[in-house]
């Protein structure tokens, strides 16, 4: 039957391999054609209906038993240790601002928009977890585990009902009964495994899906069939997601949601930013836990120790020696509670150009530290540079930090060229005079009052337009040639909302004479073309893009106004 193509497939594999998981045997499968077929077409839908068949005939009050074991988080790993310490070494200040929350807002969460959420870190599971347990105690990174304690948190003092798990599914049998979770946050690897235990259940639920996402997936990485026409395929991405589904560590492109996480080094005083005063000593702590991160920066690294104590936390392996310069005082792999002693008496915390993007510098920026960076100068992109290569963005990474250095810079960052020394010396000089800083969206209110939002606005499962942000917000930009529409609405000092491109998709939105309107999978449109007057029209709802620029096109940008943090 050329409606279902798959069908003589699936009969052999499952001929061949009924016996590899009990769920078959439980819906009847014996190894007899007859009940493969049965199976198939009642209980999947590879194969056609069966005649004098009906859905009704199964047991579903039972549940075979491969699908009754509890999935337990295992809380002795080095992750699920550091995730908990975290939640509860913070929990007065999450109590507290939900408290100041609830006091200056109607924002409370009422028992009617209570969700039921499933928080599953697929990096934490698996083999792929193993990996990552391990590097988590040779210092590798945490970013992921702050962002994971800190909305676990989040959506507890929001009101919300959570169950963390770090335990993969097992069964290869689809989900019979509506699943109970109103939204699934997890990862790219979680997003693998739930595809292969959910069966044909995955797509069901996948607008319910909230992925984080430290690096972003911009739109034409995240469309599968274009991604592969276009050259956007990627390790990541092609998930055809709506891309606000992905959730970012930091405001890389509006098209993806800015989940963000918590510096520890202030506290919120009612709707002010109250620094908290630390006795700083003259020191900086150099930023890069690892050995070889220091390759090719000890000269930088020695002008900074010229005018102060330089200090390190790189993890030493049993029986091997470390070459670092004789003037580092290295205290080996901290506590991330030791770190934070350290960082609250430095004047200064020093980048080396790698990691990229986490949330370290953000903390010590917090403890009232200054941060000094490498400037990337080409900068680094998924063309360029192995880390980013096979990311799903097309981001110019202008420093080890762009967040830092674009929405934060000068004099709480300082981007230099460190083969400069006299750059070098001039900013050290100026940060010995600065004071510390920590931006709102870092605070616990910041996060909370977002991710409520998110919460309450975003409902990927409906098939009606968009209705947030309001069509009032909407403030049209035509960009220049070559522009995104990112860079234009921020010169602007407004915000891309991709929720708002629906209403620019049309000939009267550009506001020019069209000779010709062309619709169009293409995540650049809707855009206007001077060559030819051609008008581009977007067919694809999931391409609408903030990010993404071409010398032909001028793009039709959706700008809005923002809170400021």
């Amino acid at each position: 039957d050329p409606a279902y193509p798959v069908c003589a497939e699936k009969v052999e594999f499952l001929q061949a391999q009924w016996q590899s998981d009990p769920c078959y045997a439980f819906y009847g499968v014996d190894g007899t054609t007859c009940s493969v077929l049965t199976y198939l077409s009642q209980t999947e839908d590879f194969c056609p209906p069966r005649d004098g068949r009906n859905h009704s005939s199964l047991p579903w009050h039972q549940k075979p038993q491969a699908h009754t074991k509890k999935a337990i988080s295992n809380n002795s790993s080095p992750a699920m240790k550091f995730i908990r310490s975290r939640v509860e070494k913070m929990s007065e200040r999450w109590i507290q601002a939900g408290l100041r929350m609830k006091e200056s807002s109607n924002n409370t969460v009422s028992t009617q928009m209570r969700v039921y959420v499933l928080l599953y870190p697929g990096a934490l599971s698996g083999s792929v977890g193993q990996r990552f347990e391990a590097m988590v105690e040779r210092g590798g990174p945490l970013g992921e585990l702050v962002q994971w304690a800190d909305l676990s948190a989040c959506l507890t003092i929001l009101g919300h009902n959570l169950i963390f798990s770090a335990a993969p599914g097992r069964g290869s049998c689809p989900i019979q009964r509506p699943l109970t979770f109103d939204l699934i946050y997890t990862d790219y690897h979680g997003l693998a495994h739930l595809q292969g235990a959910m069966g044909l259940a995955f797509k069901h639920y996948q607008c319910r899906f909230r992925i984080l996402d430290s690096f972003g997936t911009e739109p034409a990485f995240n469309f599968a069939s274009y991604a592969r026409s276009h050259g956007y395929k990627t390790l990541w991405g092609s998930w055809d997601l709506q891309p606000l589904q992905y959730m970012t560590m930091f405001p890389h492109t509006p098209d993806n949601s800015f989940l963000g996480f918590v510096s520890e080094g202030t506290v919120r005083k009612g709707s002010e930013l109250e620094p908290v005063s630390y006795k700083k000593d003259r020191i900086a702590v150099v930023y890069g836990k690892q050995d070889y991160m220091w390759q090719g920066k000890y000269e930088y690294v020695k002008v900074i120790s010229e005018e102060l104590e330089t200090h390190a936390t790189v993890y030493q392996p049993p029986g091997h020696t470390l070459h670092l310069p004789s003037f580092i005082r290295n205290h080996g792999l901290l506590t991330q509670e030791h770190f934070q002693q350290l960082l609250r008496k430095a004047k200064l915390f020093v980048g080396l150009g790698f990691p990229y993007e986490g949330p370290a510098p953000i903390e010590a920026i917090g403890m009232g530290c200054v941060f000094i960076q490498p400037r990337f100068d080409p900068p680094h992109s998924s063309a360029s540079n192995d880390f980013y290569k096979g990311k799903p963005t097309t981001r110019q990474i202008s420093s080890q930090h762009p967040y830092a250095e674009e929405f934060i810079g000068k004099p709480y960052v300082w981007t230099v060229d460190v083969t400069n020394k006299s750059d070098i010396r001039e900013a050290v000089k100026a940060i010995l005079r600065s004071e510390s800083f920590t931006p709102q969206e870092f605070t616990c209110v910041g996060m909370l009052k977002r991710v409520l939002g998110y919460i309450t606005h975003q409902n990927f499962c409906s098939k009606s337009v968009p209705t947030w942000p309001p069509k009032s917000a909407l403030r049209v930009h035509l960009a220049p040639l070559g522009q995104s529409c990112v860079s234009v609405c921020r010169r602007s000092s407004l915000m891309c909302e991709p929720a708002l491109f629906h209403h620019l998709n049309t000939p009267a939105a550009l506001g020019l004479s069209c000779a010709s309107v062309l619709p169009e999978l293409n995540h650049l449109f809707p855009s206007y073309s001077p060559w030819g007057r051609q008008c581009g029209l977007q067919q694809e709802p999931l391409l609408f893009s903030c990010a993404g620029s071409d010398p032909s096109y001028r793009r039709l940008c959706p700008c809005k106004s923002h809170l400021t943090g």
